[in-house]
């Protein structure tokens, strides 16, 4: 990586950081060394001591910190997955998570606005405009907020309940719809997932066929993923244990179940949380299009 992109990517790490002390978000630290993740179909953790992992993300612990009576909190920390290895993905990688209890999604999407906007104008003084494939994407213009049947639907003149009962789900999100939103000029949030794809969401009022879920797109590149909290412990269980189900049917290990999470769930409040892709905020902002060009050192040169 060259001089100047480290000293980018410590300038926007320390902007990001600003923006959630200026607005009173509580700093925190929880274990990367953990006894079980969440349980997810397509995450497989990297396995440490016998019989614990690294984490895969810090959700699990911080939301364990919003039912102990936190109410703002946020977390910049290194995150692991098995197998991950890509232009846009590493193994190991940087995360930015924050929870708000009393909120839902909704509060999580203008957070994202304000904070896009923030780093814009510290680290991109000239233009304030991030750049991916050659385009040139302004967080200060209106946002698009579309929904992924919308999307589906305008984009790829499909049902996306239908193509995720005949597996093409993923198929159509990456030939067609991420594209499409590469197109765009304005950072879009992809939002109101079906159930089966927010593991940890709460439904919908009234349509339980859809998650409080949503995707925020710059560029078409994927930087975040936030979704109002579900806080109902047998729920969970069941969306975990079929998570587990999925593994097993496609060969892979099932994972223990947080239980320690489980059991403290239900004094959770109405909370939403998010994660989003620090390094791919750096390449954003460096208007790089390779992970590789924004990290000390890649894997292969270990």
């Amino acid at each position: 990586m060259k001089m100047d992109a480290l000293q980018l990517r410590a300038h926007v790490i320390k902007t990001v950081r600003d923006f959630f002390w200026d607005r009173g978000f509580l700093e925190v630290e929880t274990p990367y060394l953990i006894p079980a993740n969440a349980p997810e179909e397509h995450i497989n953790p990297v396995a440490a001591l016998p019989s614990w992992q690294l984490q895969t993300s810090p959700e699990i612990c911080m939301k364990r910190l919003l039912c102990r009576g936190h109410q703002k909190i946020f977390q910049i920390s290194r995150c692991w997955r098995s197998g991950e290895r890509g232009s846009r993905h590493l193994s190991e990688f940087t995360m930015l998570e924050w929870y708000r209890a009393d909120s839902d999604y909704q509060t999580l999407m203008a957070d994202c606005e304000e904070l896009l906007q923030h780093v814009a104008a510290v680290c991109l003084p000239d233009n304030h405009c991030f750049k991916h494939d050659s385009s040139e994407i302004n967080p200060f213009v209106p946002w698009q907020r579309i929904s992924v049947q919308e999307a589906f639907l305008r984009f790829g003149q499909v049902d996306v309940l239908d193509c995720l009962r005949k597996g093409l789900y993923e198929e159509i999100l990456t030939s067609v719809i991420e594209p499409a939103l590469a197109m765009l000029d304005s950072p879009v949030i992809l939002l109101d997932y079906p159930t089966e794809l927010a593991a940890l969401a709460r439904t919908k009022p009234g349509n339980r066929e859809l998650a409080e879920r949503f995707e925020l797109y710059v560029g078409g590149l994927e930087l975040a993923n936030g979704f109002s909290e579900l806080n109902d412990p047998l729920e969970q269980r069941r969306r975990f244990e079929e998570a587990n189900s999925a593994r097993s049917k496609a060969g892979q290990v099932v994972l223990p179940l947080p239980e320690p999470f489980l059991g403290m769930l239900e004094s959770m409040p109405a909370s939403a949380g998010i994660a989003l892709g620090v390094d791919r905020l750096v390449m954003l902002t460096a208007g790089v299009d390779t992970i590789d060009e924004i990290v000390a050192f890649t894997p292969e040169e270990l």
